[in-house]
C-alpha cells in the first residue's frame, strides 16, 4: 500500500506528481493543505446553507482553474505566500465567526483555490497527463472539506461552538507559521 509522505508544506517540489494514487495522497500529505481545506469545511458549516456546499464546491472548481494555469506554464507570483495566507485568512473567519455576504465568501475561497491549484498544477511533469492526477486530488481536498464540515456542524451547540472557534485559531496559527517561513525564504 503506498502511503502518502507526510511534510508540513504539500507544495513543496515541482513536477513529482502523476496518476491517481499521487492525486489522491497529494493533499494529505502536507499540513498547509490539511488546514486551508478544513477551515472551508469550517467556515461553510458555520454559515449553514447554502455555504455549507457552496464554499466546498467552489473551491476545487476554482483549484482546477489555477491547476490548469500552473499546467500550462501561467507564473502566478507568491503562490507559497497566497496558500499560507489561506490558511491565515480562513482561520480568522473561523475563530471570528464571520458572516460576509455569500458572494465575498465564495470569492474569497475562489481565489485562494486558484493558489492551491496552481501548486498542483506545476507539479505535474511536463508532458504527463494530469486528469488522473487532478481527478485524485480533487477528491481528497473534498474530503478533507468534509472533515471540515463534520466538525463545523457542532456549531450548533454552545460548547461546539467553542470547539469550531479553536479550530479556526489552530488554523490560523499555522497559517502564520507558514506565511512566515514563505516569506523568510
Amino acid at each position: 500500500m503506498i502511503l502518502p509522505h507526510f511534510n508540513l508544506l504539500a507544495h513543496a517540489t515541482h513536477g513529482s506528481a502523476s496518476g491517481f494514487v499521487s492525486g489522491l495522497a497529494h493533499p494529505v500529505g502536507g499540513l498547509d493543505h490539511i488546514l486551508a481545506m478544513v477551515a472551508v469545511g469550517l467556515w461553510g458549516a458555520q454559515l449553514k446553507k447554502p455555504a455549507i456546499w457552496m464554499l466546498p464546491v467552489a473551491f476545487p472548481m476554482a483549484m482546477a482553474f489555477g491547476g490548469a494555469l500552473g499546467v500550462i506554464g501561467v507564473a502566478i507570483p507568491g503562490v507559497e505566500v497566497g496558500i499560507a495566507l489561506s490558511a491565515v485568512v480562513l482561520g480568522l473567519m473561523v475563530l471570528l465567526e464571520a458572516r460576509p455576504p455569500l458572494w465575498v465568501a465564495g470569492v474569497l475561497v475562489a481565489v485562494f483555490a486558484i493558489f492551491h491549484g496552481h501548486a498542483h498544477g506545476t507539479e505535474l511533469p511536463h508532458g504527463a497527463d494530469g486528469t488522473l492526477y487532478s481527478v485524485g486530488f480533487v477528491i481528497s481536498t473534498g474530503l478533507l472539506h468534509g472533515v471540515g464540515i463534520a466538525i463545523g456542524l457542532l456549531h450548533k451547540f454552545d460548547w461546539g461552538a467553542k470547539v469550531v472557534r479553536a479550530g479556526g485559531l489552530l488554523v490560523l496559527l499555522g497559517g502564520c507559521y507558514f506565511l512566515y517561513s514563505a516569506i523568510a525564504s
